[in-house]
């Protein structure tokens, strides 16, 4: 008997107690090894996550993680030879392999680039603008996203044994929240090795992952009110988790993605001999062949016009004939086996309901050739394209999980919107066009039972990802059928993993609080410029008040002659009077804030590296001439790069006229030296 995987639970790896569930190499049938959980107490596994992942990870900052995010993909990407010999035993080709082992590190790579980028140096998510709560602003609201005090569960498919447990991952761990990775029992033995490596890199903080080599047996019924489920598998399993008791009673947070037939729909325009026609052809056979069709974005229904159905099919089929099916060695082969013998006789079954509604047009569901392996005794299976009547429910019903996809007519683009929705809610949908109005029609008619719409043309064409390639910086998941969840969209995915809680209370206590000054809470005046104090010195709340200056009708026309802008508020006083808004002549906004950084800024050399940008500029009582500008800047946020010997510093800006009415309020953006870059 082969050796049972061992299990990665509290901080080491325990071998089961139990035989264990065989796994097998999809290209040879051999037994490679087995997966048993029996005799691991689940809740210890769950409380260990966590009293001991969970406070590693919350002390750290946003940034910390995302730092250990880049360094764990720089060290899969150094091992990913070793991960790709293994998954050849998944069936996969070299390029199936990298779809899943490169994809998985680049969303490793994605959310700490994002997690650097869009979050805050500290551990506290502030989300939207402070709410006024009161009519003279000493009582505020604000929305704040604080870790969940639990584990991340994720029970993952077979079908991306390294891409689907990192997408999980690494939203989870930017936001703070350990991981339990379950993976599916045909391919768990490359997620295991996919664990070693993460193991063994010693680069996350103790109890950020855990692994199960086999069930989670009684984990759920330890689960909490602050713990998290997330499922890629069958509707049919989605739909019994999502029911567990104790997920049920405690509303534990339970995200799906599961069954979903994925349409393409060709275009009325997109005849034979045009780009979009070839783009097509060319993405429906990829997304047939690619991981042998297992793939939870493949194409299942490819909608195409009436007329240009049987071009379609010639077109598909002639590049389908060109397949090379066998043993993944073998570069010749474009593609490998499905994942076990027992999902290649569940697509034969599926098959069956598909083939007695339509007609197969290429392919033998019980035949096929192939290089350098047995047919058999691996699990091969031939690309299988079929046609029918588009009414027949089998077709937007029945998913064959593998190299099979249906070619289906249409009419109009009004109906093939509304058999798109027959699916009944699919992770990705696609358009292939070059006409704008269709692609209107079709995208908003479709998209609430689609969680990515995928339009392609000429444009897009040379930098489009393809049909079936999710991507970090957007959601993947689906309505409906589709598991109703989502995973991964950037910040969406690390907010997922948070509680939102509205904070009320004092500008002062919000600041405090958030580490983000709030407009009407304490400033610090001092007799140093700001701008004189590197990074280290600043402090929230640090302020310089400049003006004031007086705006006369000279700075006006001098200002117009100089950048061209004439606009008649500013140079013609009947119309200007005329405006209700104005009543007169007055300044350039642009001029207000021109004039307002010459009261602020200090111009000799110093900290300050830059200014690199302007946010939420408003201007909000016009400057007549004679009215007196005075700005105040406040240090806003301070924003540390852990890589850089600089940081991003947001400034509060508020020029008010003598009256003290605001007349513009923007956030003022700078880079800012470290003490240790002047030191050097």
């Amino acid at each position: 008997m082969t050796a049972v995987l061992q299990s990665h639970v509290q901080g080491r790896w325990q071998a089961s107690t139990g035989e264990g569930r065989p796994m097998f190499d999809a290209v040879t049938g051999d037994e490679v090894g087995r997966l048993a959980t029996d005799g691991i107490d689940m809740a210890a596994v769950a409380a260990y996550g966590r009293r001991t992942g969970g406070p590693a990870l919350r002390g750290l900052s946003f940034h910390q993680r995302a730092s250990l995010l880049k360094a764990l993909a720089g060290h899969l990407r150094e091992h990913r030879e070793e991960l790709y010999a293994v998954s050849a035993r998944t069936g996969a080709t070299l390029g199936d392999s990298k779809f899943d082992v490169d994809g998985g590190i680049g969303v490793l790579q994605a959310y700490a680039s994002k997690g650097k980028r869009e979050l805050p140096a500290g551990s506290v998510l502030v989300e939207g603008d402070v709410e006024p709560l009161g009519r003279t602003g000493v009582f505020l609201g604000q929305h704040v996203l604080t870790p969940l005090h639990g584990v991340a569960v994720q029970v993952n498919a077979y079908n991306f044994p390294c891409w689907g447990p990192l997408e999980k991952f690494a939203p989870a761990f930017l936001a703070g929240v350990p991981t339990i990775i379950k993976p599916a029992t045909p391919t768990a033995f490359l997620t295991a090795e996919l664990v070693r490596l993460i193991v063994e890199s010693g680069l996350l903080p103790e109890g950020a992952v855990q692994f199960l080599a086999g069930s989670v047996g009684d984990l759920f019924d330890h689960l909490t009110e602050q713990d998290l489920v997330s499922f890629t598998g069958s509707a049919s399993t989605a739909a019994r988790l999502r029911t567990h008791p104790t997920l049920t009673a405690r509303s534990v947070r339970f995200t799906a993605e599961a069954d979903s037939l994925n349409c393409s729909i060709l275009g009325p325009d997109a005849t034979p001999g045009t780009t979009e026609f070839d783009l097509y052809v060319k993405q429906l056979t990829t997304e047939m062949t690619v991981k042998a069709g297992q793939k939870c974005t493949a194409i299942r229904r490819a909608f195409v016009p009436s007329a240009q159905v049987d071009a379609v099919v010639e077109a598909v089929t002639a590049r389908l004939a060109t397949v090379t099916i066998g043993d993944p060695a073998n570069p010749e082969v474009r593609m490998g086996a499905l994942a076990g013998t027992e999902q290649r006789e569940e697509v034969r079954r599926s098959l069956k309901a598909l083939t007695g509604a339509g007609r197969v047009v290429f392919g033998d569901p019980d035949h096929v050739e192939v290089v350098d392996a047995d047919a058999e005794r691996g699990a091969f299976l031939s690309p299988v394209l079929l046609t029918g009547d588009p009414d027949t429910a089998a077709f937007h019903e029945v998913e064959a999980f593998g190299p099979v996809s249906t070619v289906l007519p249409y009419d109009t683009v009004d109906q093939v919107v509304e058999l798109a929705a027959r699916g009944q809610g699919s992770l990705v949908g696609s358009v292939v066009t070059a006409d704008p109005d269709v692609a209107r029609t079709v995208v908003l008619g479709a998209a609430p039972w689609h969680g990515r719409m995928l339009v392609l043309d000429a444009t897009a064409a040379p930098e489009s990802t393809g049909h079936g390639s999710p991507m970090p910086q957007l959601v993947h998941g689906g309505p409906g059928r589709a598991g109703g969840g989502e995973e991964m969209g950037g910040i969406r995915g690390v907010a997922h993993h948070m509680q939102r809680t509205a904070v009320q209370g004092s500008p002062q206590m919000l600041t405090a609080i958030t580490g983000r000054w709030v407009r009407g809470s304490e400033r610090t005046v001092a007799d140093v410029h700001p701008f004189r104090k590197h990074l280290e010195e600043l402090r929230i709340g640090d302020t310089v008040v400049g003006g004031p200056r007086r705006v006369t009708q000279e700075d006006v026309e001098q200002f117009a002659e100089f950048t061209g802008d004439t606009f008649y508020a500013h140079m013609d006083a009947e119309a200007a009077a005329a405006n209700p808004f104005f009543g007169e002549r007055v300044a350039h906004g642009y001029l207000v804030v021109s004039f307002a950084a010459g009261l602020f800024v200090d111009p000799a050399p110093g900290p300050v590296l830059a200014n690199f940008g302007v946010d939420s500029l408003r201007f909000l009582t016009p400057v007549k001439f004679g009215d007196e500008l005075t700005i105040t800047l406040t240090a806003k946020q301070i924003t540390p790069r852990d890589t850089a010997d600089y940081g991003e510093v947001r400034w509060d800006a508020d020029v008010t006229n003598a009256a003290g009415e605001s007349v513009a309020r923007y956030d003022v953006l700078t880079l800012v030296a470290k003490q240790a870059r002047d030191a050097q």
